[in-house]
């Protein structure tokens, strides 16, 4: 018996390290969508956040260095986003798609001149490493399962609760929200609404390149191209999943983690290896349909439609 809460306890250890670069970048995809801006750059964002971290931390052998670097480059990508989106009143949903595949295209190209094995050795020493909470990692059971981790796993869990708070219990996320609703009321209010969608994209710009770099210099401490898999687009699934809601999203992405390692714990059992491989993405697309069914109404209302000022709706 004790055996089996042992294994237990490591499987939702290793289902909240897989899923934290999700919940990461659906945090900034949540506050990004809160204020009516759609941005389906995530994947874009969070492979550049990716490579940056890869690179910089084997240029300096500091991964918060890398981190910080990971999180300026996702908000300057999300900049170009929110020029498109905000400034030029674009197709936001063009604007987001060109922003994934510009992000695929460069960091496969940066990519190419930092994947020898040197390289990836010198990244792997100065990755983040597995840490345990004093006291609470002792607890049994509950200790191993929830209290190791590397530190990007702690300022993903941290990030939700702050963010919640933020965005529910605060005036500037009574701002966030309103604008995200009726964008128009909002400026009669005296609110600027081309402001808090910039600094909103900017916050999920910033979060996507973390939440890449999450991938580099702690879950992997590798690069290879393509690294992110699809993991943006689950993130912007899984906001709709969470409606909108930071501290849902912190279920949602760790149902996606547990989901997503164990495929590799059922490859012993003789199931095909692509099908496994499918077992996220059918879980994902699951959610989204039922989320979706039920929850329509809880949309934020302007979300993806450019705010022209004096033009009535």
């Amino acid at each position: 018996m004790e055996s089996i809460l042992l294994e237990i306890g490591e499987i939702i250890n290793l289902a909240i390290l897989a899923g934290t670069a999700i919940l990461i970048a659906t945090l900034g995809e949540i506050f990004t969508e809160r204020s009516g801006i759609l941005n389906l750059g995530v994947e874009g964002m969070m492979i550049m956040g990716a490579i940056t971290a890869y690179v910089m931390t084997y240029l300096t052998h500091n991964p918060w260095l890398g981190i910080i670097m990971a999180m300026i480059i996702g908000m300057l990508f999300s900049l170009i986003h929110a020029f498109i989106s905000i400034t030029l009143k674009g197709n936001q949903i063009v604007s987001g798609l060109a922003l994934t595949m510009i992000g695929l295209g460069i960091s496969a190209v940066i990519g190419k001149f930092y994947d020898e094995s040197t390289v990836s050795l010198t990244v792997k020493e100065y990755s983040f490493s597995l840490i345990a909470i004093p006291f609470l990692s002792d607890i049994p059971i509950l200790g191993p399962a929830f209290f190791i981790g590397d530190p990007i796993v702690f300022i993903g869990i941290t990030s939700s609760i702050i963010l919640w708070y933020f965005l529910f219990k605060t005036k500037f996320g009574l701002t966030i929200r309103a604008v995200g609703e009726n964008p128009i009321v909002a400026d009669t209010l005296g609110i600027n609404v081309y402001l808090v969608r910039y600094l909103c994209v900017m916050i999920g710009g910033s979060l996507a390149g973390l939440a890449g770099a999450h991938l580099t210099i702690a879950y992997t401490s590798s690069w290879i191209e393509g690294i992110t898999k699809g993991k943006g687009w689950i993130a912007i699934g899984l906001t709709i999943f969470a409606i909108w809601n930071p501290l849902r999203a912190l279920i949602g992405s760790y149902l996606f983690g547990l989901i997503d390692i164990l495929q590799y714990r059922l490859q012993p059992y003789g199931i095909a290896p692509n099908i496994l491989a499918m077992f996220p993405y059918i879980f994902t697309i699951t959610a989204l349909i039922i989320a979706t069914s039920k929850q329509r109404k809880k949309t934020p209302t302007a979300l993806g439609i450019p705010y022209i000022r004096g033009e009535k709706e």
